[in-house]
C-alpha cells in the first residue's frame, strides 16, 4: 500500500512510466505531469513528499518549478533530472533550492537512493535534532545569540535539507568542521557515516589510493583490497577540509568523481557507484586561487554551489561569556566549575583571538588546570601583551631576535593546525625534517601547548 505521494514532471511518457513504476515498487504513489502548468495545478491540490522534475519541459523549464516550490512549499524536497553532462543546469537548480539532481539516462539505483534520502528529511512538526545539540567528541556547540551566529545556524538548518555541495569559509579554529557535522547530523544522511579528511596532510603519491581505494597488488605494499574515503562515506557525507591544498592532478580526479558519482580504485579496470554528499572547507580565498591557476575553475564551481561563512570569534564578542561558560563546564569534569572574574571576562572579550574558538578552548583548559581557587583571574588566562601581539602577527615593536621567533612560532602553529597536529605532515608542509620540527617545537615552548591538548 502506498505510503506517500510523489510528483513526477517530465514531458516524455516513457520516462514518466519508468519513474512511476519504480516509485510504486518502493511503496509510493506517483502523480505524473507532462508540463509546468500541470505540475503547478497538482501542487495546488495535493500534498507531496517529493517532487522529481525534468529540466526541459514543453511550456517552460524545471527551474521554474524548483523556484515555485522553494517559495510556496519550502518543506517539500524537489530533485531535478538533467541531460548527461549538463553540469550548469544541475548547479543552477541546486542554487535555486533543489534537494538533489539526477543525470540522464536515469540510474534506478541512484533514483532509489535519492528518494530514500528525501523521505528521511525531518518534516514540519515532526522530530528533528536541535542544530545546537552537542555531539560526543565534536567539541563545543555553535553557541551564541549574536546576529552573525544566528545567521550561520539558520543557514546550517537550511543546508541540512539539501544535498547541494557546500563550501565553508572561515579562519582556522572558527568551527568549520563543527558546522559540517551539524549539516550532516540534521539532514537525511544523519544515520550514515561522516568522514572528515584533511587534504593538506595526505602525501601526494598516496592521494588517489586514499580517496578512491585500491585493489590488492595495485602497487608494492598493497596486500589487500582497501576502501578509500569515498567508499567509507558511501551513503553519508565526505568533509574535505583545506581542499585548497589539493594538487591540480588530484583536483581533476575529484571533479570527475563528483560529476559521475562513480570512482575507480587504483589497480581496478572498472568503476563503482558512490553516493556521498561533499562538504568542503578552506581558510583560503579559492576565487583568488582560481585566478592564479592554483585551483581548477570547474572544480571550484562544483564545490562552491552554496557558501557558508563561519564568523571569526572577534566578530562574536558578545557571545564569548556564554561560550566560555560552556567550555569551563566541560573541562571542569566532576569538580566544581570555576568562574571567570569580571576582569577576566572583559579581557577575553577584548582579545583578538587569531586562533578563534579553538584558541579560546585551549586558553580556558589551561586556566582550569592552573587556577587554585574558584575564580579565574586575568593572570590565569596568560593573555600578556607580548602573547597577543605575537599571535596577531603584530611583531613590529619587538627586537629582531624575538620578532623572528614570533614569526617562526606562528608558521609552525599554522602548519600544525593545517595538519591536524600530525607533526610528520606539518614538517612536510614547512619543508623541514621531522627532527628539525621537533627541535623547534621544544625551543619555542610549543611543546607545552601540544601536551595540553593530549
Amino acid at each position: 500500500m502506498a505510503t506517500g505521494q510523489v510528483l513526477v514532471v517530465d514531458d516524455e511518457a516513457d520516462i514518466r512510466e519508468l519513474l512511476g513504476i519504480t516509485l510504486l515498487r518502493m511503496g509510493l504513489e506517483p502523480h505524473c505531469a507532462a508540463s509546468v502548468s500541470e505540475a503547478l495545478a497538482l501542487l495546488g491540490s495535493n500534498s507531496f513528499e517529493l517532487c522529481l522534475t525534468d529540466m526541459r519541459l514543453a511550456d517552460g523549464d524545471g527551474l521554474s518549478i524548483v523556484e515555485h516550490i522553494t517559495r510556496n512549499h519550502p518543506s517539500l524536497p524537489v530533485a531535478v533530472i538533467t541531460a548527461h553532462g549538463s553540469a550548469e543546469n544541475a548547479v543552477a537548480a541546486l542554487k535555486a533550492g533543489a534537494f538533489d539532481y539526477l543525470g540522464k539516462p536515469v540510474s534506478l539505483d541512484q533514483l532509489r537512493a535519492l528518494v530514500r534520502s528525501a523521505l528521511k528529511l525531518p518534516r514540519p512538526g515532526g522530530e528533528r535534532q536541535d542544530t545546537d545539540a552537542a555531539q560526543p567528541g565534536s567539541g563545543p556547540s555553535l553557541i551564541g545569540d549574536s546576529p552573525l551566529m544566528m545567521q550561520a545556524r539558520q543557514m546550517i538548518e537550511k543546508l541540512a535539507r539539501s544535498q547541494a555541495p557546500v563550501q565553508i569559509r572561515g579562519e582556522s579554529g572558527s568551527g568549520k568542521e563543527l558546522a559540517a557535522r551539524r549539516i550532516h547530523s540534521n539532514g537525511a544522511r544523519r544515520d550514515s557515516p561522516f568522514v572528515a579528511v584533511n587534504c593538506g596532510a595526505i602525501p601526494e603519491n598516496l592521494m588517489e589510493s586514499e580517496f578512491f581505494g585500491h585493489k590488492k597488488g595495485a602497487f608494492t605494499g598493497a596486500l589487500a583490497d582497501h576502501d578509500g574515503f569515498f567508499q567509507a562515506a558511501d551513503g553519508g557525507t565526505l568533509f574535505l577540509d583545506e581542499v585548497g591544498d589539493l594538487p591540480l592532478s588530484m583536483q581533476v580526479k575529484l571533479l570527475r568523481a563528483i560529476q559521475e558519482k562513480r570512482v575507480r580504485r587504483v589497480g581496478s579496470t572498472s568503476e563503482e557507484p558512490v553516493d556521498v554528499r561533499i562538504i568542503s572547507a578552506t581558510h583560503r580565498h579559492l576565487a583568488e586561487e582560481v585566478k592564479s591557476g592554483a585551483f581548477r575553475q570547474d572544480l571550484y564551481y562544483r564545490l562552491n554551489v552554496i557558501e557558508l561563512r563561519m564568523p571569526a570569534l572577534r566578530e562574536l564578542r558578545d557571545d564569548i561569556p556564554q561560550l566560555a561558560a560552556t567550555i569551563l563546564s566541560r573541562h571542569a569534569g566532576e569538580g566544581r566549575v570555576p568562574r571567570l572574574s569580571m576582569q577576566a571576562e572583559a579581557a577575553l572579550q577584548a582579545y583578538h583571538f587569531p586562533g578563534n574558538v579553538r584558541e579560546l578552548e585551549n586558553i580556558l583548559e589551561r586556566a582550569v588546570a592552573l587556577v587554585s581557587g574558584d575564580e579565574i583571574a586575568v593572570d590565569d588566562l596568560q593573555l600578556s601583551d607580548e602573547r597577543a601581539a605575537e599571535q596577531e602577527g603584530d611583531v613590529e615593536g619587538l627586537p629582531l631576535p624575538e620578532r623572528l621567533e614570533a614569526i617562526e612560532r606562528k608558521a609552525i602553529l599554522d602548519a600544525l593546525e593545517r595538519a591536524r597536529y600530525n607533526q610528520t605532515a606539518a614538517a612536510k608542509l614547512l619543508g623541514i625534517s621531522f627532527r628539525a620540527l621537533r627541535y623547534r617545537i621544544q625551543r619555542l615552548g610549543i611543546k607545552q601547548e601540544l601536551d595540553a591538548r593530549s
